[in-house]
């Protein structure tokens, strides 16, 4: 199982941008998709999560700002990032888990993306 993001980048204060992962693999359903960022020197946080029971989790310094949105038939997952500050900067990762191969076999292990650097600058 592979992750991949996309859609990074430099950004100024207050404008948006728009995150992409798509999952690769033998995959039939992943129960869990989300994103977690880290800055150099803390913790990995989470950002927004959302799974196939319905539950959806944001960290508590983007709610209302960040929205998370998955296509699963295409094994995606997308965060949008709007009103975007410099404090949002951070390598942003794409997180998998709970993931059901076409063998039918459900696999323990957390699948990470390589991370996408963003960057709210002036």
């Amino acid at each position: 199982v592979q992750l991949v993001e996309s859609g990074g980048g430099l950004v100024q204060p207050g404008g948006s941008l728009r995150l992409s992962c798509t999952a690769s693999g033998n995959i039939f359903s992943i129960f869990r998709m989300g994103w977690y960022r880290q800055v150099p020197g803390k913790q990995r946080e989470l950002v927004a999560s959302t799974d196939n029971g319905g539950t959806t989790k944001y960290g508590d310094s983007v709610e209302g700002r960040f929205g998370i949105s998955r296509d699963r038939a295409k094994n995606m997952v997308f965060l949008q990032m709007d009103d975007l500050a410099p404090e949002d900067t951070a390598v942003y990762f794409c997180n998998g888990s709970g993931v059901l191969t076409r063998d039918r076999v459900t696999l323990v292990s957390d699948y990470w993306g390589q991370g996408t650097q963003v960057t709210v600058s002036s």
